[in-house]
């Protein structure tokens, strides 16, 4: 298994997006990751306000999820997103990590379906959620 996280954590690395958005990676495992993204002010999307943009938000719940398909032992390949459906239901705390945690829970022969949920320090609130469908390139 440390391989599928190996790969994962260079996937992640490898994008020059999640390292210009400050992307780390708390936890991997078996279709579920969990990313965190640090409150920046190149972030920011309305400087009266102090909110992250909500581009950004997106780009770390997509990456999260593309790396969710990624982490189960049969998933051998990269993958790509097919589409992507975000709700935003709040803005983010001014000031605050943002969390990206997604779950990869059903894979076809071409096709990964993930759920995903982007916190701050408010968990029993969403910042946003999302559902999407992912390829799959070299299930074994």
């Amino acid at each position: 298994m440390a391989d599928k996280n190996t790969a994962a954590h260079r996937f992640i690395d490898a994008l020059p997006h999640a390292r210009a958005l400050g992307m780390h990676v708390e936890t991997m495992h078996d279709g579920e990751v969990s990313l965190s993204m640090p409150y920046a002010d190149h972030l920011v999307g309305d400087p009266r306000t102090g909110v992250v943009h909500g581009g950004a938000v997106s780009a770390l719940m997509d990456t999260c999820c593309g790396a969710a398909v990624m982490t189960p032992p049969k998933n051998t390949g990269s993958t790509a997103t097919i589409d992507l459906r975000i709700e935003y239901l709040r803005a983010a705390t001014p000031g605050q990590t943002i969390i990206a945690k997604a779950s990869c829970y059903h894979v076809t022969r071409s096709v990964a379906f993930v759920r995903a949920t982007a916190m701050d320090a408010d968990e029993d609130n969403p910042v946003a959620m999302a559902t999407g469908t992912f390829t799959v390139e070299g299930k074994a």
